[in-house]
């Protein structure tokens, strides 16, 4: 396996004047061998992200690496494997699982037989009947043809994995058996993978390292247990605020008014730091922080950090923001200035 990382990317649809940038100057890595969590409300810009990764999604700027070498021009055969959210619309409805799967193998496998006893093997990885190779997908259930999908990806042996949203579509009685298996199949094949949901409780169970995305950017990036131990972006506070506990009730606590506030419209982003007009610590609720309406704070490189003026600081109205942010660009990898200090372990 190996590490995919990416640089200053941005996507950008449409013209000039009425585009849309849906990724926004983003930089992230995967390790080698680790799972990435990517979390966000919808419309943030991950699954744009991740398309990018795999060549569905234009770049317009920065650059997407596999261990250093462009992605664009890579000399191996799809080194990046995309699972999508619905199973059913990624399997051709005319072909059998096992045509499928088959389809994904690398060329280097030849002869029927050897190519049939490959397809086997990935079917029991996922836990499937090989027998089942002759079926077609309208046969089976919504988390069979998910398992389905995690096979055509692992068929092409890849370098890194993308699960994009992949137990949003099932029910609530099969996502439990889905991220079991691929919790698994990580443990078994040291899997590189980047990991695209907003249920938290779900990225907790499969991620070692956490990012959160607002509005084309990533705004928080650490450990998981760390980031949801301690989440130090007001954005990331109140996702995890917003879950709901075993009782029915929201763990919000305090002023909500920011919060209620309609999302910006990402055709035309706030200037400064995109979270302020919904930010229960920022202008709208401490009118002499100014400073988030105009400069954008800058993420941290290291292994934790937060893209927030007052990220460290809470709600108390008498502080001040760190010096160091960036003044009408978008995020830096090259800074470490920030609210938050980087941490190391």
């Amino acid at each position: 396996m190996s590490e995919l990382r990416f640089d200053q990317v941005s996507v950008r649809y449409g013209t000039h004047r009425s585009g849309l940038t849906a990724v926004d100057d983003v930089s992230l890595v995967v390790p080698s061998g680790s799972v990435v969590g990517l979390v966000g409300e919808s419309g943030s810009g991950k699954s744009t992200l991740a398309r990018a990764a795999i060549g569905l999604a234009p770049i317009s700027g920065g650059a997407i690496t596999l261990d250093g070498a462009d992605v664009r021009s890579h000399r191996r055969r799809r080194p990046i494997q995309m699972v999508f959210q619905d199973p059913f619309s990624s399997l051709d409805p005319r072909m059998s699982i096992g045509e499928s799967i088959a389809e994904a193998l690398p060329r280097s496998l030849r002869g029927s037989a050897a190519r049939r006893a490959r397809v086997a093997e990935l079917l029991e990885m996922v836990s499937l009947d090989p027998e089942r190779a002759g079926s077609l997908p309208a046969a089976l259930s919504g988390g069979q043809r998910q398992r389905i999908a995690l096979a055509r990806a692992l068929a092409a042996d890849p370098e890194v994995v993308i699960a994009d949203e992949i137990t949003s579509a099932l029910d609530v009685s099969v996502q439990g058996s889905v991220l079991n298996l691929v919790r698994e199949l990580r443990r078994e094949l040291s899997l590189t993978m980047l990991f695209i949901s907003h249920n938290l409780a779900v990225v907790r169970y499969l991620s070692d390292h956490l990012a959160v995305m607002y509005l084309g950017r990533i705004v928080e990036f650490g450990p998981t247990e760390q980031i949801l131990a301690d989440p130090q972006h007001p954005y990331t506070r109140e996702l995890l605020a917003a879950a709901p506990t075993r009782h029915g009730d929201l763990l919000r606590t305090g002023d909500t008014a920011a919060l209620d506030a309609e999302p910006p419209d990402p055709h035309s982003p706030p200037s400064g730091c995109r979270f302020h007009p919904r930010c229960p610590i920022g202008p709208v609720a401490h009118p002499d922080r100014a400073v988030c309406r105009t400069v954008i704070p800058v993420l941290p490189t290291g292994i934790r950090g937060a893209s927030c003026h007052f990220a460290a600081l809470g709600s108390d109205p008498s502080a001040r923001p760190v010096r160091g942010a960036q003044e009408g660009g978008g995020l830096s990898a090259g800074r470490t200035t920030s609210a938050v200090p980087v941490r190391t372990q």
